[in-house]
């Protein structure tokens, strides 16, 4: 809603990666604010953009992970297409709770063959609670 924000936000993450863009080959935005700020992020850097989404909502062939959250567990997917041996992500979310979707993301595109060269979040919960990460 705040045209202002989003642009300081993929401003500031501009900023960050695009002297190092060519250390990624593809950003992966975790469902589903993560797609907003990885899309607009892929444009900037000019790489590609792929989604990783709760479970059921892919329309191809994918793999999932099933991980625990404090309440109970959730399952996450990936299209078995969309990064190949070796492909170097870049994971964009908006929010670092308790890492659990992160590291879930993470072991997803493991499985794939891929490598998080980086995670990154516009807000670590850790940080403001005053716990160093």
């Amino acid at each position: 809603k705040d045209p202002v924000g989003f642009r300081l936000i993929i401003d500031s993450f501009t900023q960050r990666y695009i002297e190092k863009a060519n250390q990624f080959d593809i950003i992966i935005g975790i469902e589903s604010r993560g797609f907003i700020i990885g899309g607009a992020l892929s444009y900037t850097l000019g790489l590609g953009f792929v989604p990783i989404r709760k479970k059921g909502k892919l329309p191809a062939e994918k793999i999932s992970h099933e991980y625990a959250l404090e309440y109970g567990t959730d399952t996450i997917e990936i299209h078995k297409d969309a990064i190949g041996k070796g492909t170097r992500v870049l994971l964009i979310d908006d929010l670092l709770a308790t890492g659990g979707t992160a590291l879930a993301s993470a072991a997803l595109i493991e499985k794939l063959g891929g490598t998080v060269t980086e995670m990154a979040f516009i807000v670590s919960l850790r940080r403001w609670a005053g716990i160093k990460s």
